[in-house]
C-alpha cells in the first residue's frame, strides 16, 4: 500500500520536473538511476530515499523541503472539497500554470481578476 507522504513527494518531484520542462530521462540520468525508477517515484509506489531526494532537489533547483510543502493542505483540502488534492499532477493545469506564468505581468494581473470575478459569477441552471 502505498504512504500518503510517499505519494505527495511523488507528485511534488512530477510536478517540479514538469515546470522545469524536464523529462523523466533527464532528471533519471542527471541522478544516475533509470527513468522507470523515476515513474516509481512519481507514482508513490517506490519511496525516495533521503540521499536520492537530496539529488533531485538539486537537480531540479528546489530546497528538500520543496517536496513536503502543502502536505498538512492536501489533507485539510482533500476533506474540504475545494480544489483536487491532486491538481497539480494534472497536466492540463500544469499547462495552464505555466502559460498563465508566461504571460508579462500587467496583462497576467487582468486575467487573474477577470477569473477571479467568473468564479463568482452566479452558476446557470
Amino acid at each position: 500500500m502505498k504512504h500518503p507522504v510517499d505519494v505527495h513527494v511523488g507528485k511534488r518531484i512530477r510536478q517540479r520536473r514538469w515546470m522545469n520542462g524536464t523529462t523523466q530521462q533527464q532528471l533519471a540520468e542527471a541522478v544516475g538511476i533509470k527513468f522507470q525508477q523515476i515513474q516509481k517515484y512519481e507514482t508513490g509506489m517506490n519511496r525516495v530515499s533521503a540521499s536520492r531526494l537530496w539529488d533531485i532537489a538539486n537537480v531540479l533547483t528546489v530546497p528538500v523541503s520543496f517536496f513536503f510543502e502543502g502536505l498538512d493542505d492536501s489533507a485539510a483540502q482533500a476533506s474540504t472539497g475545494d480544489v483536487p488534492s491532486d491538481v497539480l499532477t494534472d497536466k492540463e493545469a500544469l499547462e495552464l500554470l505555466r502559460s498563465y506564468y508566461a504571460i508579462p505581468e500587467n496583462q497576467r494581473r487582468r486575467l487573474f481578476d477577470l477569473a477571479r470575478v467568473l468564479s463568482e459569477a452566479p452558476k446557470a441552471a
